[in-house]
């Protein structure tokens, strides 16, 4: 007699696989993705407000920095998301080709192989053959992959969040221009908030590695603000 058990197994094999793109896809943003976005466009505006002449400056050179500074980071944020478009794209194609060599493996043997190839090297390590073999028969059942890799919507929200980390952030470190009249006041704490935003963001990669926060914190803000010095010597 058929189990109730029995007659759901029955159902999820014939059950028709999911769609190629449920199992290539990826978050809109990994945390690492997004505080190194926020990161770079940190250190972008700080190329410009540390750079200004608090002895010199006036409110229209103070205007043309501010200007200048959103404008950098409107053209870097249209790049890096771009790039990220087409990092998705090639990861995608990597993704289809791998699928593509375990369907037309040969043998087990080689099938394994491309599967431990495409996993990374500490999880393949530990990897049994009966769990490769168990990830193969999986991929076998999934649906013939695509001739051409493709970009998703998700791929395209991505883009525009990197676009908005890098524009977003440069307005905690130029709004003390817009509001505070004594430029030098305003430069110090521009340079305060960028302090502390880099703080932040330090802090946030540390609890994302698991790997004292506030260190981490404490080693961003110096080693963000060498950046900076290093990139205006340099005539950035």
């Amino acid at each position: 007699m058929e189990t109730v058990v029995d007659r759901k197994e029955q159902l999820s094999a014939r059950a028709p696989a999911p769609p190629i793109t449920e199992h290539i896809s990826k978050r809109l943003l990994e945390p690492v993705e997004r505080l190194s976005e926020i990161l770079f466009g940190l250190i972008m505006v700080l190329t410009f407000t540390c750079s200004i002449s608090i002895t010199e400056a006036g409110r229209e050179e103070v205007g043309v920095m501010v200007t200048a500074a959103i404008g950098c980071n409107v053209a870097w944020g249209i790049i890096d998301a771009f790039m990220y478009l087409l990092s998705c794209f090639v990861e995608r194609a990597h993704a289809l080709s791998a699928l593509r060599a375990v369907h037309q493996a040969s043998d087990r043997a080689s099938a394994h192989r491309i599967i431990g190839q495409a996993m990374p090297p500490l999880l393949a390590s530990v990897m049994s053959p009966l769990e490769l073999e168990a990830m193969r028969q999986k991929l076998d059942q999934l649906p013939a992959p695509r001739a051409h890799p493709w970009l998703t919507k998700q791929d395209w929200l991505g883009a525009v969040a990197v676009f908005l980390a890098v524009f977003l952030s440069t307005f905690p470190v130029v709004i003390p221009f817009f509001v505070i009249p004594h430029v030098v006041l305003a430069l110090r704490v521009s340079n305060g908030v960028a302090i502390v935003a880099l703080f932040l963001t330090g802090f946030a990669f540390g609890r994302y590695a698991m790997y004292r926060p506030l260190r981490m914190g404490v080693c961003m803000a110096i080693v963000g603000s060498a950046l900076v010095a290093i990139t205006i010597l340099l005539g950035g």
